[in-house]
């Protein structure tokens, strides 16, 4: 198992994301030329605004993700001690929406157990363009399932383990969410647990991310989705005050 580099996590959200930060960084130039060449207060003013308002989300959001993605527990996993306390999960189901991070590293975690990797990817319904530069940047690995999120080629109850890491936001409806949850559900085997890890919409991630938090779900949506699909919450942990982990049973 590969060790991550020490800024991977930051460097490869800046990759996907780079005509963001790219408009982001001449907005901050602009902006601060107005504030050094304006005489109206008024205009100054707004223009001062806007730099110190770009600044911050620029810097801050990439002083916080390089936390979360390369310095926190995320990508360590002694979270998992907690989220699957018992004995090792012998089936484990590993789910993403297009760019897989995670299914190396929890084979690694977990090398005595069966892992499936489903790919969830839709161009039609996820098609934000760091998704298709991510895509095009790292294909599905070798055996990687194709998998429909309402449809998946798993026989019931088989997993001990299923995980959505950083990816089941992606289905932006509710209706896909329940769905997607409504399988894993069928999956799950009768002492199995999801787990389930996630930016959601509250405080922490609008002071970090600003407007970008609104690509987040709320606590309320997510739980209103397990709930749909008869699932309670059987665990609720932050790692870092911006990632929450939901740990589900079956009701």
């Amino acid at each position: 198992m590969k060790s991550r580099g020490s800024c991977q996590g930051v460097l490869t959200i800046v990759r996907f994301n780079w005509p963001f930060y790219g408009f982001a960084i001449a907005g901050i130039f602009l902006t601060a030329g107005g504030v050094m060449v304006l005489e109206n207060p008024l205009l100054r003013g707004l223009f001062l605004a806007a730099f110190l308002c770009t600044l911050y989300l620029t810097f801050v959001s990439l002083a916080v993700s390089w936390y979360i993605y390369d310095r926190s527990d995320l990508y360590r996993w002694k979270w998992l001690a907690r989220a699957l306390p018992d004995a090792e999960p012998a089936t484990t189901i590993v789910c993403h929406s297009g760019f897989d991070e995670v299914s190396e590293a929890l084979a690694g975690r977990y090398a005595r157990a069966t892992q499936i990797v489903l790919d969830h990817y839709y161009p039609h319904l996820m098609t934000e363009p760091s998704i298709r530069r991510a895509r095009r940047k790292f294909p599905p690995a070798a055996g990687t399932i194709p998998a429909d999120f309402s449809r998946w080629p798993i026989g019931s109850g088989t997993a001990d383990a299923i995980f959505g890491l950083l990816a089941i936001h992606e289905l932006r409806a509710e209706s896909q969410r329940i769905a997607w949850f409504q399988e894993a559900s069928r999956c799950l085997g009768p002492s199995g647990r999801i787990v389930l890890a996630e930016h959601t919409r509250d405080a922490a991630n609008l002071l970090a991310y600003g407007p970008g938090f609104l690509h987040f779900h709320s606590p309320r949506s997510w739980r209103k989705c397990w709930e749909a699909a008869g699932l309670r919450l059987a665990d609720e942990f932050r790692v870092t005050p911006w990632i929450r982990i939901f740990v589900l049973v079956k009701s």
